[in-house]
């Protein structure tokens, strides 16, 4: 659902990090399928730009890169009225990066590159170690090699929110001499106020030789809590593209939420010079899918798509919304996908009401395949034989990335492998170390739990070995627990010393019958920050996903 265009207002450009930026959240590991799937998921959302990597980081990141740009560049599904989405990757000012983003990008019908070089004293002082002169040079040379692959070109002076202003206009006006398209503004550590933010734009956009070729940007951190406003103020100020990502999930306290800022300009059309093409619908089915797969947990009373958005508590409120709606809800649920409608699931359900569900809940056209829906339906069906009361949607939503989850890993999801000794990093401008995939050898085949109060768990794990062939038995007892047990037996088949960094369960719904939800982050013994998440429901899977293992914990009622 997108908003009015008045004939003053101009379009504003939705360019979505969240498989780049929003990957660099603490713990949050993505592989290559499920990197695919949220990109299908955020084209048929209306995106107009994803960052799909940085495909110089790794082997792996390339491949993800470039299979998104080939599978999912030319898509049209869910688009009418638009383009293909643009494919970007993000590289430094460094000839290497530069051509590997552009080897990834490239079978994209449409394609951009993006790059980035510090631009405030502290960063050219004390990491760059070079002058300002030197900046304005690198930034030149570097644009310009890049114009040379790519028409499609966005330059980032990073920690620009700190950066001198005079001298910020100038690099600007280097990098659009040099061929940049697209100008980003970053408040790289979310330092800056929506007023100072807002007046840094105007400034820019003033004063910025050759403004009036390129297209400014906003992208803003959230360290202060202000990340949302201060794009607000960004786009009020001149700026016609917005640098967001899914749930606001991105380094420290996370980027720009990009449902807030579309939703901002949607119920406030004449605050804003400009309006949006997102399909608004499609917000809570894919905040989910983001929230499953990336392991990071949507707070509540997160707005649009927090769980308790839209619930009412206080008496005097619940009357107020009985008796009109509008007295206590300023967005209508069903703009962002929450579903009010009276379409009960239960075991006598078929397949054209289970579908009329699934595209209710924003699951419908191609974003689940023939193979995935019956999956789905299979499991709905052995569900609703188990519960006492109806399939609520968050059972649904359940099922659906459980579904997912399973197709992507192609049952990989359920192996684990131990992790190489050699781990990606990539620091200033040095070269990346990588550490290639390893292939999945352990199975879980059977687990049980003995526990109770007054009594010494016990876990019994079964592993298949694939390269023995043969089935692996351990027996652990704990003092702390039966998680304690099952991580003990499991550690001592595998020789893999783990470190949990955290364990949670919750409900998909309501009752004592509803299906349940594990979030798990792990990590190698002294790893330290370099966790792997992991989700599902009814399994449990330690899986290879990179140089960490990812656990998909147990959800059983």
């Amino acid at each position: 659902m997108s908003s009015t265009s008045g004939s003053s207002k101009q379009k504003l450009i939705i360019f979505d990090t969240t498989l780049r930026d929003g990957e660099q959240s603490p713990g949050v590991t993505l592989n290559t399928e499920e990197k695919i799937e949220i990109a299908r998921q955020l084209s048929r959302l209306g995106v107009d730009i994803i960052e799909a990597g940085f495909p110089v980081a790794s082997p792996g990141d390339f491949n993800a890169v470039q299979r998104i740009a080939r599978e999912v560049g030319p898509l049209m599904e869910g688009r009418d009225g638009l383009q293909p989405m643009v494919i970007c990757g993000l590289a430094r000012s460094v000839k290497k990066d530069i051509q590997t983003a552009y080897d990834a990008i490239k079978d994209a019908p449409r394609h951009r590159i993006h790059v980035f070089l510090a631009t405030s004293d502290i960063h050219l002082e004390h990491k760059l170690k070079i002058t300002r002169e030197e900046c304005k040079a690198r930034i030149g040379e570097m644009v310009g090699f890049a114009k040379s692959l790519c028409d499609d070109i966005e330059f980032s002076p990073e920690d620009a929110g700190r950066s001198d202003p005079a001298f910020l206009c100038e690099a600007l006006a280097v990098a659009i001499e040099a061929g940049a398209t697209t100008l980003n503004i970053p408040d790289t550590v979310g330092y800056t106020t929506p007023r100072e933010y807002g007046s840094l734009i105007e400034h820019l956009c003033r004063n910025t030789k050759g403004a009036d070729k390129a297209v400014f940007s906003t992208h803003c951190h959230n360290d202060l809590g202000l990340a949302t406003a201060n794009t607000l103020a960004g786009i009020s100020n001149g700026a016609r593209q917005v640098e967001v990502t899914i749930n606001g999930i991105g380094e420290r306290a996370g980027n720009t939420s990009l449902e807030e800022v579309v939703m901002n300009v949607h119920t406030h059309p004449e605050t804003y010079p400009v309006y949006h093409t997102i399909n608004t619908r499609l917000f809570y089915s894919t905040s989910r899918m983001v929230e499953d797969l990336s392991g990071m947990m949507v707070q509540a009373n997160k707005a649009i798509v927090g769980r308790n958005a839209f619930l009412h508590e206080s008496g005097i409120h619940q009357d107020g919304v009985l008796k009109n709606k509008q007295t206590y809800e300023i967005i209508r649920p069903e703009d962002v996908g929450v579903t009010t409608g009276n379409l009960a699931l239960g075991k006598h359900s078929g397949r054209h009401a289970f579908k009329t569900k699934l595209e209710e809940l924003g699951y419908g056209g191609a974003a689940l395949s023939d193979a995935q829906f019956q999956a789905a339906f299979a499991k709905f069906k052995d569900l609703a034989d188990s519960k006492k009361t109806g399939v609520t949607d968050g059972d649904m939503h359940a099922l659906v990335a459980d579904v997912r989850s399973s197709s992507m890993a192609g049952g990989a999801s359920q192996s684990v492998t131990p992790a190489p000794a050699a781990t990606e990093e990539l620091v200033g401008n040095d070269e990346p170390v990588s550490a290639e995939d390893s292939a999945a050898r352990y199975t879980l085949k059977h687990m049980q739990v003995f526990t109770g109060v007054g009594v010494t768990p016990t876990a019994t794990v079964t592993l298949h070995d694939a390269q023995q062939n043969a089935e692996l038995i351990d027996v652990a007892v704990a003092k702390n627990g039966p998680i304690e047990a099952t991580y003990s037996a499991i550690q001592r088949i595998v020789g893999i010393d783990i470190d949990l960094l955290n364990f949670s369960i919750s409900a998909t719904s309501s009752g004592q019958d509803t299906l349940g939800k594990v979030s798990v982050r792990i990590a190698r013994a002294g790893g330290g920050d370099s966790p792997a998440a992991g989700q599902g429901e009814d399994s449990a899977a330690l899986a290879s996903y990179g140089s960490v293992p990812k656990f998909s914990g147990v959800a059983a009622n």
